[in-house]
């Protein structure tokens, strides 16, 4: 298994658990092998030490020198782009995919299941039709 996201200075991470959930940041510093100095001024996320353990590494990297400020790494993030970047990828696609469905009231839910169930019916014929010409 070869690695291709490092802990490094300018990775993007995605928050797991705590009150920014969620949220994207940058590792500004490496405080030791457990933790790590997070920034996310444009994703309101407060500057803190943050446990490996509860962050997950992004392809996303931009230049921000080591221990940079906060105006710094905003400036960095903006001229990366790296907001739309991230929801652009298939991963932010698949959590907010996740955010709705959880977010669906009851007929929400019925109205889903009728279409998945006709959907399911459409593709069943048509495969009887093709294996039935064969």
């Amino acid at each position: 298994m070869v690695f291709k996201r490092y802990v490094e200075i300018g990775r993007v991470v995605l928050i797991n658990s705590g009150p920014d959930a969620g949220k994207t940041a940058v590792i500004v510093d490496v405080i030791d092998q457990n933790r790590a100095l997070i920034d996310g001024p444009n994703s309101n996320v407060a500057r803190r030490a943050a446990n490996f353990k509860t962050l997950s590494l992004t392809d996303l990297t931009i230049k921000v020198p080591a221990s940079a400020g906060s105006t710094a790494v905003a400036k960095a993030w903006k001229a990366a782009d790296v907001t739309t970047k991230w929801e652009q990828t298939a991963w932010a696609k698949k959590l907010a995919t996740r955010a709705k469905r959880a977010n669906l009231n009851d007929f929400e839910r019925f109205v889903v299941k009728i279409n998945k169930q006709k959907r399911s019916r459409i593709v069943k014929s048509e495969l009887k039709k093709l294996k039935g010409s064969k």
